[in-house]
């Protein structure tokens, strides 16, 4: 086992940056945001408000296409409470241009400004990818 994981991790650290991928598929970062919905105890971010913020926030930055499901979530505040509330995941497969990084953190000011929110999650990760 010891052995399995030495080799393991000597093959990553000879990958370098981006993992090895089969063919049709190429490397590529991908990008995960999670959204809550809740204002304090209720649902505030309805249907509609979600839409719009797509419509205006999300979509002009990134319109090559994107992917959004709904999720029900779990977090604790910065206040210690424990917090149970229904969210949006949004999945992104990155360029690699300058501007995503921004156009991400700028999304997530938005959301966090429009809606009250205390954060959005933010996971990024190699990946391979193909359309």
């Amino acid at each position: 086992m010891a052995v399995c994981l030495a080799f393991a991790l000597s093959a990553c650290a000879t990958l370098g940056s981006g993992p090895v991928c089969p063919a049709g598929l190429k490397p590529a970062t991908t990008a995960e945001l999670v959204f809550g919905r809740n204002i304090g105890d209720s649902l505030a971010v309805s249907d509609e408000d979600w839409r719009g913020f797509l419509d205006t926030e999300i979509t002009p930055r990134f319109p090559n296409g994107l992917t959004i499901i709904d999720a029900s979530g779990q977090w604790r505040s910065a206040g210690g409470a424990v917090v149970q509330e229904p969210a949006k995941v949004l999945f992104l497969v990155l360029t690699g241009a300058p501007e995503e990084q921004g156009a991400i953190e700028a999304v997530r000011l938005a959301y966090r400004t429009k809606f009250h929110q205390e954060s959005v999650l933010l996971i990024e990760r190699p990946a391979c990818a193909g359309f």
